[in-house]
């Protein structure tokens, strides 16, 4: 909940191969794409990257496109005539949500929300109202554990390579008072948004970032293309099958990078991930630094190493992911047994013990052994 220049990021994607054998049982591939920072790597290389990494056995039509400060990653099973012209569109849907979502522009809704607050209501488009209705809902679905106005928090950490800073508490606690989604003040009927107390902001990058996703499968859809699986944000969407089968999504072990534990199948859905091995950097007294920060103390949450979960859709899966985070595993599937929300989670306690909304870990194929206590190997 901490915007940082994030360093490389790794999905782990097991795609079903069909096997030329008749009769056999096809055989799994892992096909994993590195997303870094526009700054960090351009798009011919990510191109170059993503040819290598392609599933031998049939290609996906494939283009990236940095923004939004990340990028954008478009898979399809389609040919070139369809896909490269329906990619475009959906490439430049979310150029035109960059330009009403973005905290870092001046001019966008956002920043005029959060540039009024305490002052006036600012009437916005029909996308910045859903974004920001939907982070009210995980708000308070999960009590304040996911808390949209987490941006008064901004700037305050680092976790760039060279550039680390943890803050004094003297300089969080100032800003705590003003991080609180029940003073964010939404209007259906006039389409308002209103932060009551000043020195508020909300920062809806995440989410924003899913909900661009929604826009571009949707634009995909259009276009008559039934495959296709999009990476954005920390966020992975899929739709149709790969080959013979569902999409095949694996869960990254939160302490050994190069494993993925276990993996579930998906037709359609948005699968987001929040880990604390992602943006973190341990201090000389070898306490762990990361960027997923519990709103009421302005802290990094201790409780979770690692949550993934699928929703319907990308526009509340990330908040729920990072509100199951903070929440830990116990109090995070009191959250979703108690929501009217469709959401399933697999969770990575603080002791490497792996906790499932009911009815996942009957569909979860795991790829490790784990203890009589869940635990997972190689936690050290």
């Amino acid at each position: 909940m901490c915007p940082v220049n994030p360093r490389p990021r790794r999905f782990w994607v097991v795609v079903s191969l069909a096997v030329a054998c008749g009769g056999s049982e096809p055989a799994e591939e892992v096909e994993t794409v590195e997303l870094q920072s526009p700054e960090e790597t351009d798009s011919a290389e990510l191109a170059a990257t993503e040819e290598e990494e392609a599933p031998s056995r049939q290609e996906l039509f494939t283009r990236s496109r940095p923004m939004m400060g990340t990028v954008f990653i478009i898979k399809v099973d389609a040919e070139p005539a369809v896909a490269e012209p329906a990619i475009d569109d959906a490439f430049d849907e979310i150029a035109r949500l960059e330009d009403v979502l973005s905290e870092w522009r001046s001019d966008s809704e956002i920043s005029r929300i959060n540039q009024n607050a305490g002052q006036s209501p600012v009437a916005v488009g029909e996308d910045v109202y859903r974004v920001v209705k939907a982070g009210v809902d995980v708000s308070r679905w999960s009590r304040g554990a996911f808390d949209l106005s987490w941006a008064a928090l901004r700037g305050l950490y680092d976790f760039r390579p060279g550039r680390q800073r943890v803050p004094d508490r003297a300089e969080v606690r100032p800003r705590l008072r003003h991080i609180d989604y029940r003073k964010i003040r939404l209007d259906e009927e006039a389409r308002t948004v209103f932060l009551e107390d000043e020195g508020m902001a909300i920062g809806t990058g995440a989410i924003g970032k899913g909900y661009a996703l929604d826009r571009a499968g949707r634009i995909l859809r259009e276009a008559g293309i039934e495959s296709y699986m999009l990476f954005g944000g920390g966020q992975v969407q899929v739709h149709g099958m790969r080959g013979d089968r569902p999409w095949r999504v694996g869960i990254q072990h939160p302490r050994n990078e190069t494993t993925y534990f276990a993996f579930f199948e998906s037709d359609s859905g948005s699968i987001s991930t929040s880990g604390d091995y992602e943006r973190v950097f341990v201090d000389s007294r070898g306490k762990r630094w990361h960027h997923i920060l519990d709103p009421r103390t302005g802290l990094p949450v201790e409780r979770t190493m690692s949550v993934t979960l699928m929703a319907p859709d990308g526009l509340y899966a990330d908040a729920l992911s990072t509100a199951a985070f903070v929440l830990g595993p116990r109090r995070a599937l009191e959250m979703f047994e108690r929501i009217d929300y469709r959401a399933e989670a697999v969770m990575v306690d603080d002791q490497c013990r792996m906790h499932a909304t009911p009815g996942t870990d009957e569909r979860l194929q795991m790829r490790v052994e784990l203890d009589r206590r869940n635990t997972l190997p190689d936690c050290e």
